[in-house]
């Protein structure tokens, strides 16, 4: 099913002539509530001219390289992991050198790679509705009025869907709310 779903935001891009790129950044805690690191990535939409070029937070399964205990088939967590992770650069190459300096041997382990983000992951959780008012949106989305964490993401969020809006038409922003 998501599979379906990828070609269609591909074929959106293709459709609008529209650049996709992902740069990895770091591995880091994106949202203020974030509890875990994950893989944060430069994304660049750019038609023509017109670029917009933001910060994206992969999802946290999606994210870092993992080692898996291949008997118990758990996760298991290093302190020096965050470490190693943003060292490498997003290189797996690098990553499985500097793993083996530290632990000896991977005998036992397992990794499981990062996933980068591909359009559909991004082109879903763009924000393609005018939001309306800073009232409007904390009562939709159930925000305090008096928050500034809130008002710090309306702003954000009114920022986002200016970008949309300067890169795609009416029309086509209904195209890419059909993508989700």
């Amino acid at each position: 099913m998501k599979d379906e779903f990828e070609k269609k935001a591909l074929q959106f891009l293709i459709d609008t002539n529209t650049f996709f790129n992902t740069k990895w950044l770091k591995f880091d805690k994106y949202f203020d509530s974030d509890k875990e690191p994950r893989d944060i990535y430069e994304i660049t939409l750019q038609r023509g001219e017109r670029k917009f070029v933001f910060a994206f937070g992969q999802s946290i399964t999606n994210s870092g390289y993992k080692f898996i205990n291949t008997n118990t088939e758990k996760e298991i967590k290093y302190m020096w992991q965050k470490e190693i992770i943003n060292e490498c650069k997003n290189d797996r190459k690098r990553f499985w050198i500097l793993a083996k300096e530290k632990l000896g041997s991977l005998g036992g382990l397992r990794i499981v790679e990062p996933k980068s983000p591909n359009a559909y992951d991004v082109l879903a959780c763009l924000q393609k509705h005018e939001v309306g008012t800073f009232e409007d949106f904390c009562e939709d989305f159930g925000y305090d009025e008096d928050s500034r964490n809130a008002e710090k993401t309306y702003k954000a969020i009114c920022n986002e869907y200016d970008n949309i809006k300067m890169l795609w038409n009416d029309e086509e922003i209904e195209q890419l709310q059909e993508i989700n």
